[in-house]
Formats: structure tokens, sequence, C-alpha cells
């Protein structure tokens, strides 16, 4: 809340007060006409996108690399992408604990900037790097081992410096958004929706440019690039530091014995299970008024614990279901880059009779189906809403969520009928043996759209559910939960890809992913993951129903 010249009991704002809970980078008190709002997000925004274009450019035609520069099979190359990405995801959880315990987003932005870039400028190197010989027939066997572990330090130090920089990079933006105050706390919510609109465009021109120089020029060029798109992302981010606003935790961090979230969290628990023969009448007057009624079984940590940890520990156990239930999307998420991509690889991909489309290229249709539905969504479709229901953002984030989760359904069923037509097309003109199929690669330009939209409803939804409903100095961590939704549904599709690949390539069978696409059997993989999410579907709908809304404080 701001207050300046003003009566603390009464509340009053003035535009020109101090923004609570808040300093500038002087360590003085923010003054909210000189600091936050959209003149500090705009830098934020600004480096996000750079960073987006530098992080697609190497995830989106990673796969390419592995089962032609590195010649690996389409099941290891998958496994590996998904791995490594999950990886990517996962860590902002560790980021995030780091960043809300000691060190700050600020300052661990800049730290994990530089292991990014560093990651980067290896990534570049291994991609100069000859193999040992020149024969195509053996390229497995030709594969330098310096190579390919220069290449996997790089990717992976590109995942530790990553998982840093978009774990605390959202929610320092958010942070500069005062939720007390009412224009504030709307634009809050539209710097989510604007924020992953420009991300799209940054993902649109890396797909463009990365992935066709990288195919049709050079690997080296082709991941130097986003190196040079990351050192500018840094300096975009230093470049708005006068203008920041930097979260103070307010009065909620004192009284607290411990730093770190998770030994906080874990401490609640842990003394909830000691006091579990305790009766509730014996810590009732150890709580608040305002405690929360969800989870009594942890008020019997209040005992031997502050009651606003107790609450913090709640809180992140609400989320727990919510998280769970939309691990299926994630598994989802991993199938673009994967074999969304090997798919277009095997279909007519002619422009011209000379010039060809990259199969990673077909990803832009994502990107475009985000840059046109963001503004339909938050120009139409909210105020529609917000007049129906009267909330500020229109439906609730669940409400927004449950809705991408039913369109990522629909874009596994579309994308499992195309694979039915397209290995119908290849056993038609006798190619099962041949690597191209005659059906244009426009065939799948609607599972890209629906994966899209699903984007806009989902990942914007879950980042705005993360953010809000968690403790204020737990909002890195909060914002991680969501990044490692993808993270651990990168995981599950590396686990799932690898044990159907064990269950189902003994002799005389065909594997579901084997390596001639026109023997597999992908759309039998995407009829699994749409049943998995109709699963998920339905349980996030029925915890939505009586799950509780933490009120900003």
């Amino acid at each position: 809340m701001s207050i300046s010249k003003a009566d603390s009991e009464t509340g009053t704002t003035l535009s020109y007060g101090v923004v609570e809970g808040s300093v500038d980078f002087r360590g003085k008190p923010s003054v909210r006409s000189s600091s936050g709002g959209w003149r500090s997000s705009g830098f934020i925004i600004g480096a996000e996108v750079s960073e987006k274009f530098a992080y697609f450019g190497v995830a989106s035609n990673l796969i390419t690399y592995f089962t032609g520069q590195l010649g690996e099979s389409t099941a290891a190359a998958a496994s590996n992408v998904n791995l490594w990405l999950g990886t990517a995801a996962f860590l902002p959880l560790i980021w995030g604990s780091i960043a809300d315990s000691f060190l700050g987003r600020y300052r661990t932005i800049l730290f994990t900037s530089s292991l990014y870039i560093l990651g980067l400028g290896l990534l570049t190197f291994s991609a100069t790097i000859p193999s040992t010989c020149k024969d195509q027939e053996t390229l497995v066997s030709c594969v330098s081992h310096f190579k390919v572990t220069i290449f996997f330090c790089a990717l992976y130090l590109i995942a530790l410096g990553e998982g840093g920089f978009k774990a605390c990079l959202r929610a320092f933006g958010a942070d500069q958004f005062d939720e007390q105050d009412p224009e504030e706390s709307k634009a809050k919510s539209s710097f989510f929706n604007w924020l992953y609109f420009a991300i799209s465009f940054g993902i649109l021109a890396t797909r463009l440019i990365s992935n066709y120089v990288q195919e049709n020029l050079s690997w080296a060029l082709g991941f130097g690039v986003p190196c040079v798109s990351m050192m500018l992302s840094l300096f975009l981010f230093l470049l708005g530091t006068n203008t920041y606003r930097f979260s103070t935790g307010g009065e909620v961090r004192q009284g607290r014995k411990h730093n770190n979230p998770f030994v906080r969290i874990g401490r609640v628990f842990v003394a909830a299970a000691k006091n579990r023969r305790e009766t509730s009448s014996q810590t009732l007057l150890l709580l608040p008024h305002e405690s929360s009624k969800q989870y009594k079984f942890l008020d019997r940590a209040a005992i031997s614990c502050d009651s606003a940890e107790v609450e913090e520990a709640k809180a992140v156990l609400s989320l727990v279901p919510v998280w769970m239930c939309c691990l299926a999307f994630g598994i989802v998420y991993a199938q673009s880059p994967t074999f969304f991509t090997k798919q277009g690889d095997t279909m007519d991909r002619s422009i011209s009779s000379t010039l060809s489309v990259p199969a990673a290229t077909l990803q832009v249709f994502i990107s475009l189906s985000i840059l046109v539905f963001i503004p339909i969504y938050d120009r139409v479709l909210v105020p529609i809403a917000r007049s129906i229901t009267h909330k500020p953002a229109g439906i609730t984030t669940l409400q927004r969520i449950t809705t991408g989760i039913f369109l990522s359904i629909l874009s596994m069923v579309i994308a499992a009928l195309v694979e039915m037509k397209r290995l119908k097309t290849a056993q038609d003109h006798g190619l099962v043996d041949d690597a191209t199929v005659p059906m244009s690669v426009c065939w799948l330009i609607p599972q890209y759209v629906l994966y899209g939209v699903s984007d806009v409803f989902t990942m914007v939804g879950l980042q705005e559910f993360f953010y809000g409903q968690i403790p204020v100095e737990l909002r890195s961590l909060g914002l991680s939960m969501y990044l490692s939704v993808i993270g651990i549904g990168n995981f599950l599709s590396s686990f799932m890809v690898s044990v159907i690949e064990k269950a189902t390539s003994h002799p005389g069978q065909v594997s579901w992913f084997d390596n001639n696409l026109n023997h597999a059997h992908l759309d039998y993989f995407y009829w699994l993951l749409a049943c998995l999410s109709s699963i998920s579907f339905v349980s996030l709908v029925y915890f939505a129903k009586s799950y509780v809304y933490n009120s900003p404080k």
C-alpha cells in the first residue's frame, strides 16, 4: 500500500507515496511515481524476450542435432532432449529456494546469466569440433568423444543458468506491481499475459532464424546467435536497475528461525508429526484468528513453530493437488520439440523445387497462435467475462488452467489422427521403407495451433496461480513450482519413451518409436497421452471446486 503524508490507520493512498515492502536499488523506500510498474517491467520483458530467443534457439531443433550430428536413434534422441528440458525446468525449484533464502532475485539473475552465457559459448565451440572421420554410413562410430563431452557439459551448464534465470526474472517482474494498489493489481494480471505475448515474439523469431541457420548454414553459427542474444538479455536487464523495486518481504519474515523455505516448511511437518497426540484445543490459542481452516493437522506444529510458518506450509500444501494434476500437461508439452518435429521430418516440406522448410520451423505456428490469441483473450474475452463474473481477471486461474488442459487433449487427439493418416498414406503409396511420405507438412498445423492456444490458458494461468497463491517471500519458489510442472513432465515423458521402447522393441515386434517412423506407431503414444490428460482434466476440475483462494497480503 502507498502512504505518504497520510495517517497509516486510515490507509490513505497518495499516488506520489512510497510503496510498502519494497526498496529501490539504493536501499531507500521505493517511490511509486519513479519506480516499478510498466516502466520497470519493460526492461524485464525485453530481457525475457532475448533470453527466450537464446533458449529456444537451442531447444527447438535439438533433436535434429542429436539424430544428425551425434548420430543417435530417434528414441534415444527424444529421451535426451526430454531429460535436458526437464532438468532446465526442474532446477528453478533449487534456484527459487536459493533466491528466496539469502541470495535475492536480482543477484540470482546476474549470477545465472553468467553461467548461461558461458554454456552457450561452450556449445558454440563444441559445434566447431570436427568428427574423427567423414564416413556418413558409420556416423555413430565417427563422433568424437571430446565433442560429445563438451557438448553435454555445455548443454547442462545452459540448463543450470536458464533454471535460475527464469525462476527469478518473472517473479522479479511481477514484484514491480503493488498488489495493494487496485490499478497496479489489475496491471499485474495483464503483465503475465503480455509477458507471454512478448516472449512468443522472441520464440517466433528464433524458430524462423536459428532453425534455418542451423540446417542450411552452420550449427556453430546457429548456436552462436543465441549466445549473442543472451548477452543482450543481460544488458537489457542491467539497463533498468535504477527503476526496479526490490521486495523486502514485509513484516512476514520477522520471527522466522530459518531463511530456507524448504527447511521452514519441512520443520512444520516434522513438528506436526511429533505433536500429533496434542488436542486441537491446546493449539487453538496459539494461532491467530485468521488462521486457515484447511489442513488443521498442521496446527499442532504451532507449539514449536511460528504461526506464520504454519500458514506458509498450509499455503504450499494446498498447491500440491493442482501441481500433480498438471503433470500430464507437462508430458504433452514435451512433444512439440521432439516427436512433432520428427513427424514433420518424414513429410513433404517443400515450398518450391529448391526450398524446403526445416521441420522444427513449424513450431512458429505455436508462437503465431499465441500472438494472435493473447490480445483477443486480454482485450475481448476478459472484459466480457469480467462483466459477467465481476472478477478482475474475468475467470479464476484454475478455470483458465482447466480450459487449457482440455484444449491440449484436443491437440493430442488431432496429432493422433494426423499420424494415422500419415501412416496410411505411406502404406497406400508403398513407401513404408522410404523416409519421405507424399503428404504435406501443413497437416501438422492444426495440432500446433491448438497447442499454442492451450498454452495461453494453461501456461499463463499456471504462472499467475503459483505466483499469487504463495506467501510473498516465497514467490520465486512459487513460480519454480509452475516451471517444475514442465520439468517433471519432461522427465516423465523421457521415462515413458524408454519404457515403451523396451516393451515394444522385441524381435518380431515393431517399436512405437522405430527410427523409420513409417514403421513406428506415434499415434498409439498420442492416444495414450490424450487418455492421461483426460484423467488429469477430470481430477483438476474436482479439486478446483473445493479450492479456497488466498487473498494477497
